[in-house]
């Protein structure tokens, strides 16, 4: 494959990788087993159960296992043509992903903050015209 389409496939392959990890690790619908997995992080006693547990609520840790079944799936491989290009494809592939979840999250911060704000003013607007 040419280095211009591994490049692009990595910028692309990326999005799905970010958008499963985000989903699973930060969004409303998997709450409940998050939370589940949360406690058993926090308070099994084998360090081992501690760990595995942990990784379903680290959207960095979460990003690594995702990219393997995401490799595996698209035998997706960077700049070499072994063993070697799944390892570089895998380490840019969560480096990328995480790029993606955090400018994902700053944008959500600040659209939370432009909510915020907005109702601030609209709060503000309101009083005003109550006590005139």
């Amino acid at each position: 494959m040419d280095i211009a389409i591994q490049i692009i496939w990595l910028f692309v392959l990326a999005i799905p990788i970010a958008c499963v990890s985000w989903t699973v690790t930060h969004e409303e619908i998997f709450k409940e087993p998050r939370e589940w997995c949360v406690k058993h992080s926090k308070y099994d006693k084998k360090i081992w159960s501690r760990k595995a547990f942990y990784l379903f609520t680290c959207e960095y840790c979460f990003s690594h296992y995702v990219t393997i079944a995401f490799l595996i799936f698209t035998n997706y491989k960077l700049l070499l043509n072994d063993w070697r290009g799944y390892v570089l494809a895998g380490f840019s592939l969560v480096f990328m992903a995480n790029a993606y979840m955090s400018l994902f999250a700053l944008l959500r911060q600040a659209i939370k903050k432009e909510k915020v704000e907005i109702e601030k003013i609209e709060n503000e607007t309101d009083s005003e015209k109550l006590s005139i």
